[in-house]
């Protein structure tokens, strides 16, 4: 799995590692039921602390994406590739409505009008 961190990036490093993590999902690196390198492997690797890492498979642990699992380490949770694809496409959603000037509850409103 290789993954990169952009510097000029002005978002906080643990969700820049957790996106990267999910675009690695997204794109097939890494399927469900792999396992991740130790997360002091990927701090040296992307040149940030350990902390930082933890952080970010924390983050996609709660939504669902990452499973920790005692002594087998952090593995990519069942159907994490369809729900990262979801996160980031909910995501960019919320960016292009900001982008239009559209806010968080506006942007619900339009959803639930669609229903």
């Amino acid at each position: 799995m290789l993954l990169r961190l952009d510097t000029t990036d002005s978002r906080p490093l643990h969700e820049q590692v957790a996106g990267a993590i999910r675009r690695a999902i997204a794109e097939g690196e890494c399927v469900p039921g792999d396992r991740l390198p130790p997360a002091r492997d990927l701090s040296a690797v992307l040149g940030v602390n350990a902390n930082t890492v933890l952080r970010g498979l924390r983050a996609l642990r709660d939504e669902g994406v990452l499973e920790f699992r005692r002594g087998r380490g952090v593995t990519v949770a069942e159907a994490a590739d369809q729900r990262a694809q979801l996160l980031e496409r909910a995501r960019q959603l919320v960016a292009d409505a900001a982008h239009l000037g559209y806010g968080r509850n506006d942007l619900i409103e339009m959803i639930r009008g669609l229903s």
